[in-house]
């Protein structure tokens, strides 16, 4: 199974932090936020990972991680995505180093408190679909947010007005092979990107999107300079 961690985009909530590095690459306590999701796939077993970076500061994660002997891995793989198309965007440019692999994909601003191995496991026994990690929020209208019926993920709405649970959608998803499939058949959302909240709403379509439920803490990081404080607090703690 191939590890892959979006970390691209501006970082223009961040400013003016941003302006000499990746949002991805700021501190958070006493490490690079990096190293927080890559971390989480390897303790899961995950070793062939990717880094889908972009903006001007892309240099800087060889700099920091160079071949990734720190993490115990052979070696990186980089990529780099061109403007901000969104996080399905971003991921289709891994689609040749999946090579029909199963992808564990996720969000450099994202850390979490769990050890996800379990629920990796119970993926590579799945004959299709795609997982994704669901965290239960008292402000679910910031996320996208997963409808769940009798134990099945029904519909994912992307930041509702109302939510009908309060369960969030984190940054963290299982796909198989046909995730490229999909994305090759999306349109951009009214913000003009590839809306990852699409692709799995397209598994909900056919039955084949599984959830696990995060017991420990999670962090989205890099929307605010509160959330990236929080992040701090959190890991410190």
């Amino acid at each position: 199974m191939k590890g892959v961690i979006l970390a691209g985009g501006l970082g223009t909530r961040l400013m003016p932090c941003t302006k000499v590095t990746n949002k991805h690459l700021l501190p958070v306590y006493d490490k690079p936020m990096i190293y927080y999701p890559l971390k989480t796939l390897v303790s899961a077993g995950i070793e062939d990972i990717m880094i889908v970076t972009g903006g001007n500061n892309a240099g800087d994660f060889l700099i920091l991680l160079s071949n990734g002997r720190e993490f115990g891995l052979k070696d990186i793989s980089y990529t780099y995505q061109e403007g901000e198309g969104g996080i399905a965007d971003a991921l289709r440019l891994a689609e040749n180093f999946a090579d029909n692999d199963k992808v564990v994909v996720m969000l450099g601003d994202n850390i979490i408190e769990d050890d996800i191995s379990d629920a990796v496991m119970e993926f590579e026994k799945q004959d299709a679909g795609a997982r994704i990690f669901l965290k239960e929020v008292s402000d679910p209208e910031r996320f996208g947010v997963a409808e769940v019926k009798e134990g099945k993920v029904i519909n994912i709405e992307e930041k509702p007005k109302k939510p009908k649970s309060n369960y969030a959608v984190v940054g963290l998803y299982m796909y198989d092979s046909d995730v490229f499939e999909i994305i090759g058949t999306l349109k951009p959302s009214d913000r003009g990107e590839l809306e990852i909240t699409d692709v799995n709403n397209e598994y909900i379509r056919r039955s084949t999107m599984k959830y696990s439920i995060l017991e420990g803490w999670w962090a989205d990081a890099a929307t605010s300079f509160e959330s990236l404080f929080r992040a701090c607090q959190l890991v410190r703690k």
